[in-house]
C-alpha cells in the first residue's frame, strides 16, 4: 500500500483554502470544492445516530469511488463538521486535512488516497448549528410531545450534515442506516424503507445529486392515497393533509400522460411543521411540503403539482451548476401549469400563470440587471441569491413562448425526448441550447423563430413574452372597479371566488385608506383567514396602509410560519412603515430561533440583524 505524500497534501490544502481552482471543463461548479473530474463518488453508505438532546448526528459515511486521476486526492465539501477519522475500505487510516473556511462554501476536506483505495469511510459529527438541520422542540410541533428534525439541502447545505461532493453535477446512489428514538418515525427521500426497532434502513438505487438527500424524524403517521402515493404528517394534521392532497395520484397520472413515465416508484408527500422555509422541496419519492398549503379547498395544491413535476425536470434531468437553476425551475413551473390545466381547467392554469407573471414583473423592477437573466452569474455568491422569480417564471414564460411559436404538440414531443435522452443526468444551459436548436428549432419551419439568446442571456422580459388572459380575473377586476366607485364590500359579487381570484383582488387595492381596509375586513374576514396566501397578501397591504387592527395576527403569523416567501415581503413592509424597523426587529428577535437557517440568512441581511 502506497502511503500519502504529505507535501502534496499541504499544497492541495493551500490551493483549496484560497478558492476553487479551474477544472478542465466548460461549466465548472464554482460552489463546490470537489474535483469530480479527477475522483468522484458513485455511491454513499450513510450510518448515523440522531441525538435529539445534543442536536447532533454522529456516525459514518462510506464513499465508493471512481478514480480518473490515480494521483489525485478525494476532495469533499464540508461545513461545520467535526471530522474524527478517515479510513479506506480495509479500515486503514488515510491522511486528511481541512482547508480554510469560506462563508459560502464551507471548507474542503482533502483526503490523500493510496494506489489501491477504492472506498473512503469518514467518521464525523454534525454541529448543533448545522445549516441544513432544523431541530424543533416539542412545543414547536403540532403534537407538542416529541421533538422533530428535518433537513433541507438545497442549494449547498447538505455538506453541513454529510461530508460529500456537494455539487448537482455529481449523482450518487445511496443507502442509509438511521438510529433514532424508538417512539419516533424516520423517513428519507428513498425508494425503499425498512424498520427494525430503533433503526430504519433506506435505499435509493437511482443516482441523485446531493441536495436531494433528505431526512426527517418525528411523531409521524401515514395515510395511503393510492398504491404508489401516500401522505406523511404529524398525527394531528394527517387527516386534513390527506383530504387536501387526495388528487396526488391523478397528478402523477396526468404528468405521465404528458411527459413520460414516472421513474421513481413511490410519490409520497411529507407535510412538515410550519418552520419549513420553502413551499415545498422535491426530494425524490418524498416531497417535503409546508402546512401553509392546507387551505381546505385544494386551492393551493399547485405547489404539489410543482414538486411532482420536478420528478421529470430537476430530479430526472438536473441542472449541472446553480447558474443553470432555471433548467430545473422554469421547466417545472411550465409542467406544473400543464398538470393544473389537465386536472382543474384552463382558466385555473391561466390565473396562476398571470399571478406568477405579476410577481415576476414586480421583482424585476427591484433586481439589478445582472440578476434578470436566466443563465445568471453566481460566482463568488451564495447560490440562494439566484432563487428569485426569474428562473421560475421567466423560465416558464420562455417555454410558453416556444409553445406559442412551434405548437404545443411539437413542444411536448421535444420535452419528452429531452427527459428520455438525459434521464438521470446533470446538464448545462449550453447543452440544452444545443439540443433545442437540433431537436426543435431545426426541425420546425417558422417565419420568425424564437430569439433564444435574448431569452437566456438578456435582462428583463422580452417583448414577446406571452401573458395569458383570464375571464375569471376580468370578473374580479370589474368587481374591484365597482368597489372603487363606492359599492359596499358586502354587495360585491364574490360568491365562489377561489384563492387566485382573491389574490388578484388584493393585488389591485392600493392606494387605500385604513377605513376602507376595515370595511373590507368586516365583510370578508381577511385578518381571520386560515388561507396563508390570502392572509400574507392582506397583512402586507395592512402594514403599508397603517391598518393596525392586524397587529396581533401579524405577530402570530411571523412567530409561527417560517416560509420565506411570506416572511420576506412582510418584514420588508414593516421596514417601510412608521417605527417599522423597531417593530420588525422586536418580532424577529423572538421569532428568529424558530426559523430555518435559509430564512435566517435572508432576513438577517434584510434587517441588518447582528451587525
Amino acid at each position: 500500500m502506497r502511503r500519502a505524500n504529505s507535501s502534496l497534501l499541504l499544497l492541495l490544502v493551500a490551493a483549496c483554502s484560497a478558492a476553487p481552482q479551474p477544472l478542465p471543463m466548460t461549466d465548472r461548479d464554482v460552489h463546490s470544492w470537489s474535483r469530480p473530474d479527477a475522483v468522484h463518488t458513485t455511491h454513499l453508505d450513510l450510518d448515523l445516530e440522531l441525538d435529539f438532546a445534543a442536536h447532533m448526528a454522529r456516525g459514518t459515511v462510506r464513499h465508493t469511488l471512481e478514480r480518473c486521476d490515480a494521483d489525485a486526492p478525494l476532495v469533499l465539501d464540508t461545513q461545520d463538521l467535526a471530522i474524527e477519522t478517515v479510513t479506506d475500505q480495509d479500515g486503514d487510516p488515510l491522511p486528511f486535512r481541512l482547508g480554510e473556511s469560506d462563508p459560502n462554501l464551507g471548507c474542503a476536506l482533502l483526503i490523500e488516497l493510496a494506489t489501491d483505495t477504492k472506498a473512503v469511510v469518514v467518521r464525523y459529527a454534525t454541529s448543533p448549528e448545522a445549516a441544513a438541520m432544523q431541530w424543533l422542540a416539542p412545543e414547536q410541533t403540532r403534537g407538542g410531545t416529541l421533538p422533530f428534525l428535518f433537513t433541507q439541502g438545497q442549494a449547498i447545505l447538505t455538506r453541513s450534515w454529510i461530508p460529500l461532493q456537494d455539487s448537482p453535477a455529481v449523482r450518487v446512489t445511496w443507502n442509509a442506516r438511521i438510529q433514532a428514538p424508538a417512539e419516533m418515525t424516520t423517513v428519507m427521500s428513498a425508494a425503499v424503507r425498512e424498520v427494525d426497532g430503533d433503526v430504519t434502513r433506506f435505499r435509493m438505487d437511482k443516482p441523485v445529486p446531493s441536495y436531494l438527500i433528505a431526512l426527517a424524524c418525528g411523531d409521524l403517521a401515514r395515510a395511503e392515497i393510492s398504491n404508489r402515493c401516500a401522505v406523511w404528517a404529524e398525527r394531528d394534521v394527517l387527516l386534513r393533509a390527506a383530504s387536501e392532497l387526495a388528487d396526488m395520484e391523478k397528478m402523477v397520472a396526468a404528468c405521465e400522460e404528458l411527459f413520460g413515465p414516472y421513474r421513481w416508484g413511490r410519490y409520497d408527500v411529507l407535510v412538515l411543521p410550519p418552520s419549513f422555509p420553502f413551499g415545498g422541496m422535491e426530494n425524490p419519492c418524498l416531497t417535503f411540503a409546508t402546512p401553509t398549503i392546507l387551505a381546505g379547498d385544494k386551492s393551493l395544491v399547485a405547489l404539489i403539482a410543482h414538486e411532482l413535476a420536478h420528478s421529470w425536470s430537476g430530479n430526472l434531468v438536473t441542472n449541472a451548476t446553480w447558474r443553470d437553476f432555471w433548467l430545473n425551475e422554469g421547466f417545472t413551473v411550465y409542467l406544473e401549469r400543464r398538470i393544473m390545466e389537465r386536472l382543474y381547467g384552463r382558466d385555473r392554469a391561466r390565473m396562476e400563470t398571470a399571478l406568477g407573471m405579476q410577481d415576476l414583473k414586480a421583482e424585476l423592477a427591484a433586481l439589478p440587471t445582472k440578476d434578470q437573466v436566466l443563465h445568471v452569474d453566481l460566482a463568488g455568491r451564495n447560490p440562494d441569491d439566484g432563487m428569485t422569480d426569474v428562473p421560475y417564471e421567466k423560465g416558464a414564460a420562455f417555454l410558453r413562448r416556444l409553445e406559442e411559436v412551434y405548437g404545443r404538440d411539437k413542444l411536448d414531443a421535444f420535452l419528452r425526448r429531452w427527459f428520455d435522452d438525459h434521464a438521470f443526468q446533470s446538464v448545462t444551459t449550453g447543452e440544452f441550447v444545443a439540443y433545442l436548436e437540433r431537436e426543435l428549432i431545426a426541425r420546425s419551419k417558422v417565419e420568425v423563430p424564437v430569439d433564444v439568446a435574448e431569452w437566456i442571456q438578456g435582462a428583463g422580459l422580452p417583448a414577446d413574452a406571452p401573458i395569458p388572459e383570464s375571464e375569471l380575473f376580468a370578473a374580479v377586476d370589474a368587481e374591484r372597479a365597482r368597489w372603487r366607485e363606492g359599492i359596499a364590500p358586502a354587495e360585491l359579487h364574490t360568491d365562489g371566488w377561489v384563492t387566485q381570484q382573491w389574490l388578484r383582488f388584493l393585488a389591485g387595492l392600493e392606494p387605500v385608506t385604513a377605513a376602507q381596509l376595515a370595511a373590507l375586513d368586516d365583510a370578508f374576514g381577511f385578518t381571520r383567514s386560515g388561507n396563508s396566501e390570502i392572509l400574507a397578501a392582506w397583512l402586507a397591504i395592512a402594514i403599508a396602509n397603517d391598518y393596525r387592527a392586524v397587529d396581533r395576527r401579524l405577530d402570530l403569523f411571523l412567530m409561527t410560519v417560517g416560509r420565506r416567501k411570506f416572511l420576506k415581503p412582510l418584514y420588508e413592509a414593516l421596514l417601510q412603515a412608521e417605527d417599522g424597523k423597531a417593530r420588525a426587529l422586536a418580532i424577529y428577535t423572538r421569532a428568529r430561533p424558530r426559523y430555518h437557517a435559509v430564512a435566517q440568512r435572508t432576513l438577517d441581511e434584510l434587517l441588518g440583524y447582528g451587525g
